[in-house]
């Protein structure tokens, strides 16, 4: 499966996602990881980017409202424990279609 973290390099929030991502891919080689930086507003609507991180699972953004706009911004995502700004490693491995360990 083919995984691509969109980022753009002044959010901070791209690489707690990136060390999420790094550790479940650790664990199912199945999962490769790729990284974009997004550096225009032209770009970021070419390849959908909904803000930083963006999670693309085989090019198909794991976390997006139908309504949500692309841009160079940060990115908030719905937690169990409020707003975040990067999906939780459970909402990754959920949006990666993998059971979670028993030890998380």
């Amino acid at each position: 499966m083919d995984v691509c973290l969109l980022y753009f390099e002044d959010c901070p929030n791209w690489k707690v996602t990136d060390r999420r991502l790094v550790a479940i891919a650790a664990e199912h080689p199945e999962v490769r990881i790729r990284r974009q930086r997004v550096e225009t507003l032209e770009q970021a609507q070419q390849v959908g980017f909904r803000g930083s991180p963006t999670v693309l699972v085989d090019d198909t953004d794991a976390f997006c409202a139908p309504d949500s706009a692309g841009g160079l911004s940060c990115r908030v995502y719905h937690t169990a424990d409020g707003l975040a700004g990067a999906p939780t490693t459970g909402q990754l491995y959920a949006a990666l279609g993998l059971a979670q360990e028993a030890t998380r």
